[in-house]
């Protein structure tokens, strides 16, 4: 049904090639993960063994984007997930739950992105911006867990970008795919320059104890602190399955989707390891719990200044292609959502000309700007990676169900080793990660999902196509049983005249 309406249905513009859709998931994978997280996780966990932290989340992913890869050659449709595990009610879980995964990233990347452009400002100029600008009103303070009034006005350069990346957006998908392309090019090159030029500068002293000494505690150091690094960090891979949300506007997907969603798993994976053997090869990891973990390391090299406002510029275009493919993908999985009836139909409404939901876009763009302005977003980020494992755990399910309830549908890829092997092994290490989340995520994304439930029963059970076309379905084969039930009746009817009247006449012969 699904392959029958994305051949006939008129909507999007296949106009992305794999190179493009390859910049899509790099521009969404490196972010924050690497400029920041990184740093911190080798300073509270792991140490030196942060590398291979990186390396078993990389593996992670890599295992969840052979599934990806599969369903996206399947069905290329913009839903992504959402369309994937189709049972309406477990599709309402996946496709509300990507409001967490997606659009709350872009509110963290944007006001971080306000931190580093004001950054950027004071290393150029030396020009202090003052703060009643550049934060919200209100903070979040992770000691007590409580909010309080920071006695700014508000996050003025978070609201600017949100509102280029909505201009961008609604513009077409052709400039935004161009424009996110060019940052992840400079990004990329970035990143490669502090490799190449920090990597003689790396004293080999930093990497013992590889394994942090153990505090004494199962969540210290040691082993199980480079295991609690994994859960950290793994939200630095989340963003491949961004390409599958824009494969009804790709050309081949059946070849370029699992080219795009693999490689970028892949090259993500080289410039972790990449990046954090160096980092932590230049300092002590205990020097590594800052903002700005990459610009502590540069300042052992003698390229401080210049090399510090490169990697400033990188952090700035890294955080401007995460917020501009997430919310790109957030208002796909929206029109998904809308087609179906589950959400209202003003986020299925596709612009004549530009060929993109720009009413969606202008709403998910105005809701950003205002909560990025004046809300302590920062909150949602172990929030969002309980999100991205809960989503992959179903992906790897719905590649296994579909191996069985429709083994004749073509696939042009596979994941390889059986039907089960790989795809049971991904589900249990997406488990064994969300174990060691933190308890408050937990609770948040609860709150979160419990808020979906209301909405679901208030509006999307209500005005699904799927429910409404499975009731006239069921409506239509009573309708049509009805004469062949009457005519049961009647025969029966008339069988039973029939054996009265005979047993009528031998009555009276008697």
């Amino acid at each position: 049904q699904l392959q029958e309406e994305l051949a006939t249905k008129q909507g999007f513009k296949r106009t992305l090639n794999w190179i493009q859709l390859l910049a899509v998931g790099l521009g969404t994978i490196i972010g924050a993960g690497i400029f920041v997280l990184s740093g911190q996780a080798a300073a509270k966990y792991s140490g030196p063994s942060i590398i291979i932290s990186f390396v078993i989340t990389g593996v992670i992913a890599l295992l969840s984007s052979l599934s990806f890869s599969e369903l996206g050659t399947m069905m290329p449709s913009s839903g992504s997930v959402y369309i994937y595990v189709y049972v309406e009610y477990l599709a309402w879980f996946i496709g509300w739950n990507s409001v967490i995964l997606y659009l709350f990233s872009v509110l963290t990347v944007v006001v971080a992105w306000s931190k580093h452009v004001v950054l950027f400002i004071d290393i150029v100029s030396d020009y202090n911006v003052t703060s009643m600008i550049i934060e919200s009103p209100v903070a979040w303070n992770e000691d007590t867990e409580r909010f309080f009034i920071t006695g700014q006005v508000i996050n003025l350069p978070a609201i600017a970008i949100t509102i280029v990346i909505t201009i961008l957006l609604i513009s077409g998908i052709r400039q935004t795919a161009t424009v996110n392309s060019v940052l992840v090019v400079i990004k990329i090159i970035i990143i490669l320059i502090f490799i190449f030029t920090c990597c003689n500068y790396v004293n080999r002293n930093n990497y013992y104890p590889f394994f942090s000494l153990n505090n004494g505690s199962s969540s210290g150091h040691g082993v199980a602190g480079m295991l609690q690094a994994c859960t950290y960090v793994f939200v630095a891979y989340v963003g491949f399955d961004s390409i599958s949300t824009v494969a009804q506007e790709a050309k081949s997907p059946e070849t370029s989707l699992p080219i795009a969603i693999i490689g970028s798993t892949i090259i993500s994976l080289l410039l972790y390891v990449g990046i954090c053997t160096v980092m932590v090869g230049l300092v002590p990891c205990n020097l590594l719990d800052r903002d700005s973990p990459l610009a502590e390391a540069i300042k052992t090299t003698p390229y401080g200044l210049w090399l510090s406002i490169i990697m400033n510029l990188g952090a700035i275009a890294s955080y401007t292609t995460v917020a501009l493919m997430g919310m790109l993908s957030q208002t796909r999985i929206f029109y998904a959502m809308a087609n179906d009836g589950l959400l209202p139909p003003i986020f299925a409404k596709i612009h004549p000309q530009r060929a993109t939901p720009w009413l969606s876009i202008l709403i998910i763009g105005a809701f950003c700007a205002i909560f990025s302005g004046i809300c302590p977003v920062d909150i949602l980020d172990e929030t969002t990676c309980i999100s991205a494992l809960i989503t992959y755990i179903f992906v790897h399910i719905t590649v296994i169900v579909m191996r069985y309830i429709h083994r004749d549908i073509p696939r042009l890829f596979e994941v390889p080793l059986g039907s089960w092997f790989i795809l049971t092994i991904g589900s249990l290490l997406c488990i064994l990660l969300i174990k060691d989340i933190p308890s408050v995520a937990g609770y948040r994304f609860l709150v979160w999902t419990g808020l979906g439930q209301i909405i679901y029963f208030s509006y999307g059970f209500w005005h699904s196509k799927q429910r409404k076309l499975r009731k006239i379905t069921s409506i239509a084969t009573a309708l049509e049983l009805l004469p062949t039930v009457a005519n049961v009746t009647e025969q029966y009817t008339q069988n039973g005249l029939e054996s009265e009247s005979a047993n009528g006449n031998t009555e009276s012969a008697v």
